[in-house]
């Protein structure tokens, strides 16, 4: 039976719990807005964390638990790629003896990577972990929403948020597919 039911496309996916920090009404249309994109697109190869909180109070961030904001409220194509995003961590997570190698030859080729909002991360390791993620991120943008509107929302990142970290994915996109394909991170 579960042979069948694998041949025919099913699954038994575990489903993401979201649960709202204050509860307010934007958080709510969050949740809703959320639900349907988990429910109109095919996230199983990018769902690693099962557990999102929206805080309207909150940046986004993947860690302890994945948490959105509702910035971007009425936005499907920003708010798919912030959930992805915030995915990725986890799937880098899981793989950290990769990511840091991977870090390590970024490091290499980018000597000097800018620190703080709005170019850059956090810190210096932040910032070669996120070109890792932002890339990973682009891709999987593309293979779900298309090419031309994952364009429009990478280009709106790059002038938003890890302005420099986009920017550097976008041009030098074959690059950084090289280190990531030979530390096996590709997320098929």
């Amino acid at each position: 039976m579960l042979t069948l039911l694998l041949f025919l496309g099913l699954s038994f996916a575990q489903p993401v719990a979201i649960q709202l920090k204050n509860g307010s009404d934007a958080e709510q249309r969050k949740k809703q807005e959320l639900k349907r994109i988990l429910a109109s697109y095919d996230l199983s190869r990018y769902t690693f964390a099962y557990q999102v909180i929206i805080d309207e109070k909150a940046f986004p961030h993947s860690h302890p638990v994945l948490t959105l904001h509702n910035r971007h409220l009425g936005s499907d194509e920003q708010l798919l790629s912030s959930y992805v995003h915030e995915q990725v961590h986890w799937y880098l997570d899981a793989h950290r003896a990769q990511t840091e190698v991977a870090e390590n030859e970024l490091r290499k080729l980018y000597l000097k990577v800018p620190v703080g909002y709005p170019e850059g991360a956090q810190d210096e390791e932040s910032a070669y972990l996120h070109l890792i993620d932002c890339y990973l991120e682009m891709k999987a943008d593309q293979r779900l929403m298309g090419a031309e509107r994952a364009k429009k929302v990478v280009d709106f990142w790059a002038g938003d948020h890890y302005t420099w970290v986009y920017k550097t994915v976008i041009r030098d996109e074959k690059t950084i597919l090289g280190i990531i394909e030979k530390q096996h991170l590709v997320i098929n």
